[in-house]
């Protein structure tokens, strides 16, 4: 089973059991759906703490929650409430009853108001990623998409500042002194941040000067195991190589200078995910693993869908968390300060966004770039343009990644996602998530062993 029907047949907890539908099946020439109408609707504003449990209005100012407007709609048992490819105006909740999403022809789940999950968006992008059907009664609160543009807008602005300013901690950890003093350290600029490896540093700057390919194999040929990786890589199936090279020139002429710059980039951060106390390096070598892993599945992505560099996503998905290695470092150099490391992880995602977009900054990345760490978990950040771009791909990577993990329970699914509805064509045909990923494990694998 490929990982993206694993992901469309997992259930949420407290769900029904999968039965076979009573209700019309997706879309075809021969049976075409059209939407039901509400049988009720109504205008009645609900109260401020209900819409706060919704994502992502929870992360929203009140002020403007309280202003949104929102209408609830009730459904009986079998109408179509939205259809898979329909453009949608309005974000949709399930408030009551039971909901069946069909992303395509093949896949199906069910989804209870009384899950967890039922706070997380029906839909989210400009168009809807799979047809919802009401297998139960149901009541819908349909919110105008207005605010998904006002909170993707807010966040690009976040990502593109690097003025430093006092980090969000939540309450669980607003107290603690390990994070106070972390988000002081920030705030003063006084955080300890990696610096790139020398080879990777004399590159960048050379090809800011128009080097040429000889002048790249000088730089790169005194660190024996980049070229080895070089070569590697250039004979990989990756970039499905015609005959074998056996030398670093060869590697950088098949790779091409843009591509070799940035994969040497892409292999030099390995050093910056290390550190001496053994428990914490544990947790560095954890993140490493974890980044190759988004790191190879935006490769792969980018390679399928075509409107994104495929060197630029791989490392795009390598930096993702890479404001982590400040967070580690700090534990380790205030040993008497730091909590249990288990709250230490749990704290990591409200950190890491802010202190990954300063560290890319200082170490000189793209604009782009930059806001990756920002976005990486934004999972209803609607990018600009119906293409998918570099931010959309490690979107989905890091979505994926999490499937089969603790965090699994806490993420949407993939069809209700804004970057979802833009791949091939805003959907998944059977042909692309049956066969296409299933030949890419072996892409993955060989992203995975080149990198590690």
């Amino acid at each position: 089973m490929n990982w993206f029907t694993k992901l469309f047949s997992r259930r949420p907890k407290h769900t029904h059991p999968e039965k076979k539908p009573n209700i019309a099946p997706l879309a075809s020439p021969n049976n075409p759906l059209t939407c039901s109408e509400p049988v009720f609707t109504e205008r009645k504003k609900l109260p401020l703490a209900t819409l706060k449990k919704l994502a992502p209005l929870r992360d929203m100012d009140d002020a403007y929650v309280e202003q949104l407007a929102h209408t609830t709609l009730s459904y009986t048992q079998g109408s179509v409430i939205f259809k898979l490819g329909q453009k949608a105006n309005s974000v949709f909740y399930l408030l009551e009853g039971i909901v069946e999403l069909q992303p395509d022809s093949d896949n199906r789940y069910t989804l209870s108001a009384e899950s967890s999950l039922a706070n997380l968006p029906l839909n989210s992008g400009k168009v809807c990623g799979a047809t919802a059907f009401a297998k139960t009664n149901v009541t819908i609160l349909a919110i105008s998409g207005e605010f998904i543009c006002h909170w993707s807008g807010k966040s690009l602005q976040q990502s593109i500042a690097v003025e430093l300013l006092d980090i969000d901690l939540p309450e669980q950890i607003a107290g603690n002194r390990f994070f106070t003093s972390f988000s002081h350290a920030y705030r003063e600029n006084r955080l300890s941040l990696p610096s790139l490896p020398n080879v990777a540093l004399k590159l960048k700057e050379a090809m800011e000067k128009d080097l040429g390919i000889n002048e790249a194999v000088k730089i790169i040929g005194v660190d024996a195991s980049i070229v080895a990786k070089l070569i590697q890589l250039a004979n990989s199936p990756l970039y499905s190589p015609i005959s074998p090279i056996t030398n670093c020139h060869a590697a950088v002429t098949r790779l091409g200078l843009d591509q070799t710059r940035k994969l040497v980039m892409g292999i030099s951060l390995k050093q910056l995910f290390s550190c001496n106390n053994p428990q914490l390096m544990e947790k560095m070598q954890t993140l490493w693993k974890n980044s190759l892993y988004v790191s190879s599945l935006s490769f792969v992505l980018a390679q399928e869908n075509g409107t994104v560099n495929p060197e630029d996503a791989l490392l795009a998905g390598l930096v993702s968390d890479i404001g982590t290695i400040p967070i580690l470092h700090f534990a380790e150099q205030n040993p008497d300060e730091y909590p249990n490391l288990d709250v230490l992880e749990s704290a990591i995602p409200f950190l890491n966004p802010s202190v990954g977009t300063l560290v890319l900054h200082t170490l000189g990345f793209s604009t782009e770039l930059a806001g990756i760490p920002k976005h990486a978990e934004d999972w209803f950040y609607e990018s600009e343009g119906d293409k998918l771009n570099l931010i959309d791909i490690v979107i989905l990577a890091k979505l994926h990644s999490y499937f089969g993990t603790n965090r699994a329970k806490e993420i949407p699914y993939m069809n209700s996602i804004p970057a979802y509805t833009k791949l091939k064509n805003s959907k998944l045909t059977p042909d692309f998530s049956l066969d296409v990923l299933h030949k890419a494990k072996h892409r993955i694998n060989a992203a995975m062993n080149f990198l590690s």
